[in-house]
């Protein structure tokens, strides 16, 4: 192993970090946003609705999200009404086309994960709630929201994962990432088994803080779950027979 260039790799590859995590959080953010618009409509009484929805979701969970990002990236620029519109200074971007197709990707699987969330809310717990006078966004805000999010949250942790590890795809678009860089590294080097073992460990780390954060969030979330631990018998109680 030529530690030196392991060194010198692993400092151009977290020189492309941020680049990573502004893929992966902006992606997470509005396409959290966007699941919920979709769960909404998802189980909404509209008809209409409910169609677009179930069609969002088939679409962008049933194709490859290499392919969506192609047709955004190569394909939008094709129609002259957004090329003449006040968005393609930014949608002529590749940032703003790997974040957007992201987004759009986790937008379908993260309904499902919300709207599987929704279901798992008792509905003693509603009917109750409505009984002590709760209604709307009240209702919403503190029954509801919070249950259905600490059943998501396991899934949800899993799709969070996968999108820092679908970042790597945005280096397909020329979006200089961790992806990227890696193997412009290796078109300079020939160095492949280096250069992609720094990359791996540097999503490894990425996923292990994630995770935690995470584990964290869920461990607060079902503190009221949670008994008190039992207090185990030592060895002297044990063996004359007392009480603990």
């Amino acid at each position: 192993m030529d530690f030196p260039f392991l060194l010198s790799t692993m400092k151009a590859l977290l020189a492309a970090t941020p680049t990573t995590l502004g893929l992966f959080s902006l992606s997470i953010f509005f396409g959290g946003l966007l699941a919920l618009l979709i769960v909404t409509m998802r189980v909404s009484n509209n008809i209409a609705a409910r169609t677009f929805a179930k069609g969002y979701i088939f679409v962008f969970r049933g194709s490859p999200l290499l392919i969506q990002m192609f047709l955004v990236f190569y394909g939008l620029g094709q129609f002259g009404v957004i090329r003449h519109s006040f968005v393609w200074p930014a949608l002529r971007e590749p940032f703003v086309c790997a974040v957007l197709s992201l987004a759009l990707c986790t937008g379908g699987y993260s309904a499902e994960i919300f709207r599987s969330g929704l279901r798992a809310v008792p509905p003693g717990e509603v009917e109750a709630a409505r009984a002590a006078g709760m209604s709307g966004f009240l209702l919403l805000r503190r029954i509801i929201a919070p249950i259905a999010f600490r059943h998501a949250l396991p899934a949800y942790s899993t799709e969070i994962v996968l999108m820092v590890k679908s970042t790597a795809l945005a280096s397909l678009v020329t979006v200089w990432e961790i992806t990227g860089v890696a193997q412009r590294l290796i078109s300079q080097t020939y160095r492949t088994m280096e250069v992609f073992m720094c990359a791996a460990a540097l999503y490894l780390v990425l996923n292990f803080l994630i995770l935690q954060v995470l584990a964290l969030i869920e461990h607060r979330l079902n503190r009221h779950n949670r008994r008190p631990a039992e207090r185990k018998p030592s060895v002297m109680s044990a063996f004359f027979g007392a009480r603990p």
